[in-house]
């Protein structure tokens, strides 16, 4: 037998994600009463904290060039001595 307070997280789940639903309902129901007319804000998708969508590692599958601004480094001449004399 299960008792009665293991099955209200059961019935909380649902109603919690009903929640953003009857605001929505209820929030064009008041600017319906006020003569206008109520849309809902558009929503970001979520987006995967361990894998941020800013860090793209793998671009050779997508077939896509590096979009970070940084132009490639020039590579120097062979004849050029870069060494410092006190």
């Amino acid at each position: 037998m299960v008792c009665v307070m293991c099955l209200i997280p059961l019935f909380l789940v649902p109603i919690v994600n009903l929640l953003p639903v009857l605001f929505h309902i209820l929030m064009a129901k008041i600017y319906r009463i006020m003569g206008k007319e109520y849309q809902r804000p558009e929503r970001a998708p979520p987006a995967c904290p361990f894998k941020p969508s800013a860090n793209k590692s793998n671009n050779s599958v997508t077939g896509e060039e590096p979009s970070s601004g940084a132009p490639h480094p020039v590579p120097k001449a062979v004849g050029v001595d870069d060494s410092k004399q006190d």
